[in-house]
């Protein structure tokens, strides 16, 4: 026999107030002449009951409900994103605010229609959305949508940034990037290697070399034999994963690391560390990444949406040098 849900009707009746007396309680209503003695024994009924509000009622009190809807796009989800995931439902939490995920590589409902069906006032993406994604997200009745097209990557482009300058500081002059094979990450690794490119135009230097590199040995070695031929030394990789790769061509080709040829990726995964050699790469804090990005969106709500970009799009990326450099 199905168990029937405790409603705001059962507390008034364990209590002996009205529902609209309930409401004022739970919901903290400033103003209302309540007595402490019937504060008491709402909160005990409730409590006692295990009475637990409808989303729909607790937005109706707040004029908005406490669900943030992170999007996260058709693309792998290694440590790094896993790790963010965390840290940002745990930083949202802090603000009494629910964080819920929506899978792209699902192919399951639009994000529109998730964004209605659970009633979010946040939509959080990794990227900017569209014009029209955003007025359909606006039109569900999401409150605050995320980053702003103003944000966008431009983070992204910093950490190819910071993977060429060091290469430059330890004196390669030419320099290869390795794109990485799924699609979904165009997007970024074309921030990130602006970012290379950048640099590397700032040192009087010629363009990175790009290349594809798949997560397979035999395309790690046909990107290296490729580099070789153009005399280039250093390679910066979209990421960790793909930095790996190119460590187990090198291998491969028996080459030394970093003498023959060096890497540097990008993420930190766990697995960095223990490559062989060691991976040199570009991380962040994400436990802050994700405290700035709870705090724009807690400034975004209190301020009918309007938001300070640049504090959730701070992720202070740092070099982490190792053996293979």
């Amino acid at each position: 026999m199905p168990v029937k849900r405790i409603t705001s009707s059962d507390v008034a009746r364990a209590a002996g107030v009205s529902r609209a007396t309930v409401s004022f309680v739970l919901n903290d209503k400033p103003g209302m002449r309540i007595t402490e003695e019937t504060r008491r024994r709402v909160l005990e009924a409730a409590r006692d009951l295990d009475y637990r509000p409808h989303a729909s009622a607790r937005s109706l009190a707040a004029g908005r409900s406490d669900v943030v809807l992170l999007a996260i796009p058709d693309l792998p989800i290694g440590a790094g994103i896993s790790r963010f995931v965390e840290e940002l439902a745990t930083a949202l939490a802090a603000y009494g605010l629910t964080l819920v995920t929506h899978l792209a590589a699902a192919h399951g409902r639009p994000l529109p229609d998730v964004c209605a069906a659970i009633d979010a006032s946040v939509v959080v993406g990794f990227s900017a959305f569209d014009q029209d994604t955003v007025q359909a997200l606006r039109r569900a009745g999401a409150d605050l949508v995320l980053p702003s097209e103003d944000e966008g990557l431009s983070p992204m482009r910093h950490v190819g940034r910071l993977q060429a300058e060091h290469l430059i500081s330890r004196g390669h002059r030419r320099l290869g990037y390795a794109l990485p094979g799924h699609p979904a990450f165009a997007p970024m690794a074309g921030e990130r290697l602006q970012g290379a490119a950048d640099a590397c135009v700032e040192a009087g230097l010629e363009p990175p070399v790009t290349l594809t590199v798949l997560l397979e040995v035999d395309s790690a070695t046909r990107a290296i034999t490729g580099w070789r031929e153009q005399a280039v030394t250093g390679v910066c990789a979209f990421n960790d994963e793909t930095a790996v790769a190119l460590l187990a061509g090198l291998h491969e080709h028996g080459l030394a690391v970093p003498a023959g040829m060096a890497v540097i990726g990008a993420d930190d995964i766990p697995t960095a560390r223990l490559a062989a050699p060691p991976l040199t790469t570009v991380c962040w804090d994400l436990h802050d990444v994700a405290r700035h990005r709870a705090a724009t969106i807690v400034t975004g709500l209190a301020g009918a949406g309007r938001t300070d970009h640049h504090t959730g799009a701070s992720i202070n990326p740092r070099v982490i040098h190792r053996s293979s450099t």
